[in-house]
């Protein structure tokens, strides 16, 4: 059975820091590409953060670039989301993304695997 299961989200005060994690089982889910979207009430699932199988790629969106960095730990089947200078703006329910292609993970995931996500409030 593949999934992927979310943890790590939170209450937050604004310029504080969270870490995300994303566990996967499933073997074929181990080479595939992965990320993380978000989705703010009222808004479309966006893209956050991506990385390459091999972890030698990484991708940003421009909202969180310098602030969010994509790990992960293939050794554990896991994949990161560290999350530091955290704003408002940032509240929303972080998904995890499994997709064999990057170009998959870093558009929409279309054809893709989701976790059930997990919620991020950053207060004011």
């Amino acid at each position: 059975q593949v999934q992927l299961v979310e943890s790590g989200g939170g209450l937050v005060q604004a310029g504080g820091s969270l870490r995300l994690s994303c566990a996967a089982s499933g073997r074929i889910l181990s080479s595939y590409a992965k990320g993380w979207f978000r989705q703010a009430p009222g808004k479309e699932r966006e893209f956050v953060a991506a990385i390459t199988y091999s972890g030698g790629s990484t991708y940003y969106a421009d909202s969180v670039k310098g602030r969010f960095t994509i790990s992960r730990d293939n050794a554990k089947n896991t994949v990161y989301l560290q999350m530091n200078s955290l704003r408002p703006e940032d509240t929303a329910v972080y998904y995890c993304a499994a997709h064999h292609a990057i170009v998959g993970v870093t558009g929409t995931n279309e054809g893709g695997y989701w976790g059930q996500g997990t919620q991020v409030t950053v207060s004011s």
